[in-house]
């Protein structure tokens, strides 16, 4: 059934398509008699304003962007929930991209969000990410772009993150202090900030407590899988059976090298202790129970989509936008993965 419009309510009246307009505005200078009869009859044929038009005429769309790595990934689906249920109170629909870490596709995708003139842009760049042109892009376009988890440092608009050098730092203390002499690391790839400062948490940590920092004892992970995790793991009982440690950049990998050692005989923590990242519902259902650093994916959402909105209110107001870096709080939580007693 074809929608309704304004100027077959104003036929069917009798009068003008400007008075339909300002009557259902409620304009103080249409009567309160002609304005019954519009609405009267804009109920009866379920009148719908056309919602383009009115994104022309308010130079917005109510829109915002969201172009995220991994959809399947417990933490950005954590994200994206946040994102939504937040959206939802100010009003603005969600149009959720999935990069799978490609930074083509996540190039396209920007295009796409750009030329659909969404009023924000909310990313988590993808581990491909090697060049910021298609990110300037959005500056340079004057559309409102938050950063969360996995961002750069070299863009210049508001971030939501957690401190990932404390975090990392923090898990590879834990392995220390639970007896750990030997440590090695399934780090992420070399792109994303995240990565790199897990890295460096594990390393600052090794070195605050006198160990020796071994570069063989990094393996990355360029697709961060379980597999990779499954195929290090046997890699590292090869080349270093004097192991006694591993972190991980996720839980997915820890799970691999769990699983690793399980099928082997090797027993976890006696033998190799280990703790991944992210607190996914499969940690604690592991056996032993993975060890891992929680991260408040729902809120990191929640306060992303609330700064973009604070920003896009801004840019309407044309007042000037203040770029926000929030950095919010993770827990260890110590499993059976590290306990050694």
């Amino acid at each position: 059934m074809a929608q309704v419009t304004l100027k077959e309510i104003a036929d069917i009246l009798g009068i003008s398509v400007t008075t339909v307009s300002k009557a259902l505005k409620d304009y103080k200078d249409v009567s309160e008699e002609t304005k019954k009869k519009v609405r009267e009859l804009a109920a009866e044929l379920d009148y719908q304003p056309n919602a383009m038009a009115l994104s022309l005429r308010n130079q917005e769309s109510r829109t915002i962007g969201l172009i995220i790595p991994e959809i399947a990934h417990h933490f950005f689906a954590n994200i994206i929930n946040g994102i939504i249920l937040e959206a939802e109170k100010h009003g603005y629909l969600v149009i959720i991209l999935q990069s799978n870490e490609s930074f083509d596709l996540e190039t396209k995708q920007i295009d796409l969000l750009l030329n659909k003139r969404v009023d924000g842009i909310l990313m988590s760049l993808s581990n491909e990410t090697d060049s910021l042109d298609a990110i300037r892009k959005i500056i340079n376009n004057g559309t409102p772009l938050v950063l969360f988890d996995k961002i750069s440092k070299m863009v210049n608009c508001s971030k939501v993150i957690i401190d990932d050098q404390k975090a990392a730092y923090e898990a590879t203390e834990h392995l220390i202090k639970a007896g750990c002499k030997k440590i090695a690391h399934f780090r992420g790839p070399l792109n994303p900030q995240g990565s790199i400062d897990r890295f460096l948490g594990y390393k600052r940590a090794l070195e605050d407590h006198n160990i020796a920092y071994d570069q063989s004892l990094v393996f990355i992970c360029n697709r961060i899988s379980s597999q990779e995790g499954f195929d290090y793991a046997q890699q590292v009982i090869k080349d270093h059976p004097d192991v006694d440690g591993i972190f991980c950049i996720t839980d997915l990998v820890a799970a691999g090298a769990m699983s690793y050692f399980n099928k082997n005989g090797i027993k976890v923590p006696e033998q190799i202790a280990i703790i991944g990242f992210s607190n996914w519902p499969i940690s604690s259902l592991l056996t032993p129970s993975l060890s891992t650093v929680d991260q408040p994916g729902t809120r990191m959402g929640k306060e992303a989509l609330g700064i973009l909105v604070d920003e896009i209110n801004a840019k309407k107001k044309k007042d000037p936008i203040e770029h926000h870096l929030v950095q919010l709080p993770t827990k260890l939580i110590a499993r059976n993965s590290s306990n050694k007693a």
